[in-house]
Order: structure tokens, then sequence, then C-alpha cells
């Protein structure tokens, strides 16, 4: 049975709860699947004041707006809550981010990533494997965009920022965007990436597991892990080089500051991950 929460102290809809609402609808909007959404109690806060996830949904500000006001009518929103877009669809609606100038920064782990674009194209790799960007930013046609490829641990992508565009799945246990912050977790404490966008031009990466081919990185607020083979990265700060990290083989040769030709595959060094997740979420 679905929990209730009769008579709440406020409209504040409570974490667990709001983890339930989110999942049930596919991260989204229920009618059009926009990644950016404010909560919505079906049968009107003012009515019912309760807080119970049956009744509560996703909705964009304009489809909110447009229930609020009576351009959306309510049987339109419960239809729509009963088989949300995102779930038809197995992919959230694009969302564009308004990255743009010719600088780029990417403070990650503790290191930091930046670029003045006086080449057309150009690029900022700050972190690559076995020639898959993972983190990058591009400057083509005198426009940047940000590119970000996120795995789960069966090498499925789950989250793609493409030129600025973000595309999300719905398979990932929870996606929370909140702001400039978007949070994606496999499980409960279990964070993939925690990132805040600061447009036009910087991303900011505290924690999270990047993955791919069986090779794991781990980013704490102070470093980036590599645990396959401990590699640790700290205090780096590098500027104008076109490539960061590079692990694995590329087919194009790249100006690179930290290169891994070679490292273990799926070999994981237990007390770094059982480490780091003692410390990334310490206050989570």
């Amino acid at each position: 049975m679905a929990e209730v929460e009769e008579s709440p102290s406020s409209r504040n809809i409570p974490q667990r709860m709001q983890r339930e609402v989110r999942q049930r609808c596919g991260f989204g909007c229920v009618v059009c699947g926009m990644p950016l959404y404010e909560y919505d109690h079906l049968l009107g806060w003012a009515n019912v004041k309760r807080h119970a996830p049956d009744e509560i949904t996703l909705l964009c500000r304009l489809h909110h707006h447009e229930k609020g006001t009576g351009l959306l009518p309510a049987e339109q929103v419960e239809e729509a809550n009963r088989s949300p877009y995102n779930l038809r669809t197995g992919v959230s609606k694009t969302y564009d981010f308004h990255f743009s100038g010719k600088e780029c920064q990417v403070l990650i782990g503790g290191n930091s990533f930046g670029a003045t674009f006086s080449a057309d194209p150009s690029i900022l790799l700050p972190i690559s494997i076995d020639d898959t960007p993972l983190l990058a930013f591009s400057f083509s046609q005198g426009r940047i965009g940000l590119f970000l490829n996120l795995f789960d641990e069966n090498n499925e992508l789950i989250l793609q920022i493409h030129d600025n565009q973000l595309v999300q799945s719905t398979s990932p246990w929870d996606i929370q965007m909140v702001g400039q912050n978007l949070v994606v977790r496999e499980a409960h404490r279990k964070i993939l990436v925690d990132i805040v966008f600061e447009p036009p031009h910087r991303i900011v990466i505290s924690r999270g597991r990047l993955l791919r081919n069986g090779v794991e990185l781990l980013i704490r607020p102070d470093s980036i892990v590599v645990s396959n083979n401990g590699a640790t990265y700290t205090g780096n700060h590098i500027r104008n080089c076109p490539a960061g990290i590079l692990i694995g083989p590329h087919s194009q040769p790249i100006s690179t500051v930290l290169s891994l030709p070679q490292v273990p595959r799926y070999r994981h060094d237990k007390m770094i991950r059982e480490t780091w997740i003692s410390q990334a979420f310490a206050i989570d």
C-alpha cells in the first residue's frame, strides 16, 4: 500500500515520496516528457491537504500552468499520468542547455580542464575511454557544444548530452534535476553522477562513477581514481590542451596530458571503492 502523509505541516513532499513519483512518471512531464518538471497534486493541494504518491504527478512548467488555469483539462493530465510520455517512448524529450561563447571549463574531482577556443573546429576532451568521449566540449561553426555519455555497469547508455541536447533513459533507478543540479542514481546511495551545469561555459562534477567497457573512474570532490589500477589524479589544472585523460585505444592521434593505453578490465579495487563510497555519501 502506498504511503500517505495526512495533514502534513507543509506542501513540501518528502524526498522518498518524490523519488517514487519520479520513477513512476519516467523522470519527466507525463504529458510531454520534458526532464524539467514540477510536482503536481492531481486532486489539488487545497482540496486534499495530503501527500500521497498515487495522487502526485510530474508536469513541466508550461503544462503545470495550463492545468492551473484550466487550459489543460484535469482529465487529460490524469490520462497522461496513467501512461507517462517517457515510459511510452523509453527516453525523455530533449532539453537544450544554453552553453555559448568560446570559453569552456570542466571541474571534475578536484581537477580543472579548460580552453579558450581560437580555431574552428576545436575540442576539449577531459575524459575518454576506448574512443568514446565521456565528457567533452566542442567548438564548431562559431558555437560551443557540451557532450556527455553516461553508461551503467551493463555498458548501457542511460544518459546523453549531444551538442547541448539532453536525452535520458527511463531505465535508471532515479534521475533528479533540481535547478542546475542533475543527479543520477543506480540505487539508494549509489550515485552514477552528480553534476552542476553553469552556463554559458562551465560544468562541475563532484561525485560520480564513470563507466565504460570494464573501466571505472571514481569521482570524489578532490580526486579522480581509476579503480582498475588505483591511479589517482588530483589538483591538475590543464588549459588549452585538447585532451585530459585518455584510457584505452583511440583511433585518432590527439595531444593529451594523461594517457593509459592499457588497464585491467573489470577489475576494481574493493578497498578503493568502499573508501570512496564512505566519503562520497558522508553527508548525502
